[in-house]
């Protein structure tokens, strides 16, 4: 009994120091979670010029734009002296207004506003003074035009890899009509703004209509669209094109010259997760892609008050040029053959910008130029 009673006193004892030993180390010891996570991110110093905050908030605002629109029209919906304001409007949107199959609601007093130039000077080397138009967060930083385009024709510019650019001065007497997704016309508030700015939908119709209009009209069309911006990381230039032969179709019978325009840097300027084809994310990635027409790539950047954590983008050069245009006969009843031939040309001209210009503006590139599906 003693020899049972004195062991139990020695673990009592073994226990208490171990324990008490514990507590002086973590009380020593700084909290780590919270010291790693300081360690890992950049926080933006204290003193920044005024303008940097203002691009920096500009781009923030844009960022969240669509987001803060669907939200200020449910907080109107929840007023119900505006409900028949809001039918009148969703009917409008829906049923009346096709104003994004013609692009003519350009407000050109909107998209001369200050807060554009911020826009295109939150990226290094930009003259900002060439922003002719802009979406998604992402615009024409620097443009180099081999050669000019005059206004006595319609012209079908294909952006690569996504994004958008500017063209109104670098090309006086053309009209630029930047075309994205017929979905974005359908979310209210938010389908005013990127009207004013000059958008319109990227429908056959749209582009039809436009380019119908007259000589010295143009249409920007993001050749690679979704599929491609799963594919986009930063050293990386994999562009989805081979299948794409609406636009090139479009061209033709519209008798519009092809210029493929390549910008260096678009993919720089946002990290993403891993996808590789196989994995799970990517099924469901195609999956919401299949289902809605667009796909919601898990990228990152910087954030307001740091520089490696969050949606904004990085400020990183973007450099768009404008290649030699492609002339095209017109003919309303293209052959396969000959849109493949035009696609040929097409190809070999913006292999011919990548290779031209790689080691100035992509010095940085993992690999070269990939054209995929």
């Amino acid at each position: 009994m003693d020899k049972g009673h004195d062991l139990t006193a020695f673990s009592r004892t073994i226990s208490a120091s171990s324990l008490r030993g514990r507590l002086t180390k973590l009380t020593g010891a700084p909290l780590r979670p919270v010291a790693a996570l300081h360690a890992s991110i950049d926080f933006v110093p204290t003193k920044i010029p005024r303008k940097r905050r203002l691009q920096m908030m500009v781009v923030a605002v844009w960022s969240m734009l669509l987001v803060m629109s669907c939200f200020v029209f449910l907080m109107l919906c929840s007023i119900p002296a505006l409900w028949p304001f809001l039918v009148v409007y969703l009917i409008w949107i829906f049923c009346i207004d096709k104003s994004p199959a013609y692009g003519n609601r350009l407000a050109p007093w909107f998209r001369s506003l200050k807060v554009w130039q911020y826009f295109a000077e939150y990226y290094p080397a930009s003259y900002g003074s060439d922003l002719s138009y802009f979406v998604a967060g992402i615009s024409l930083m620097c443009s180099m035009q081999e050669c000019d385009l005059p206004a006595d024709r319609p012209y079908v510019f294909g952006y690569h890899p996504h994004g958008t650019t500017g063209f109104s001065k670098a090309f006086p007497g053309i009209k630029p009509h930047l075309l994205t997704l017929t979905n974005n016309f359908h979310v209210p508030l938010y389908r005013e703004v990127i009207m004013s700015l000059g958008i319109s939908s990227v429908s056959r119709e749209s582009c039809s209509n436009i380019l119908a209009s007259g000589p010295g009209q143009a249409i920007t069309i993001v050749v690679g669209g979704a599929a491609e911006s799963l594919s986009a990381r930063p050293g990386t230039a994999d562009l989805t094109l081979k299948r794409r032969l609406g636009f090139i179709k479009v061209a033709i019978q519209h008798g519009a010259d092809l210029v493929p325009v390549f910008s260096f840097g678009e993919n720089d300027i946002y990290n993403q997760m891993p996808n590789e084809k196989g994995t799970t994310v990517y099924v469901l990635q195609k999956k919401f892609q299949s289902m809605f027409g667009f796909t919601l790539p898990l990228f990152h950047g910087r954030g307001l008050l740091n520089y490696n954590l969050g949606l904004m983008p990085y400020r990183r050069r973007i450099v768009s040029v404008i290649g030699r245009p492609i002339h095209v006969q017109r003919c309303e009843k293209p052959s396969l053959e000959e849109v493949e031939r035009v696609q040929r040309m097409y190809i070999e001209e913006l292999t011919r910008i990548w290779n031209t210009y790689k080691d100035e503006f992509a010095k940085t590139r993992l690999r070269e130029l990939s054209i995929v599906d």
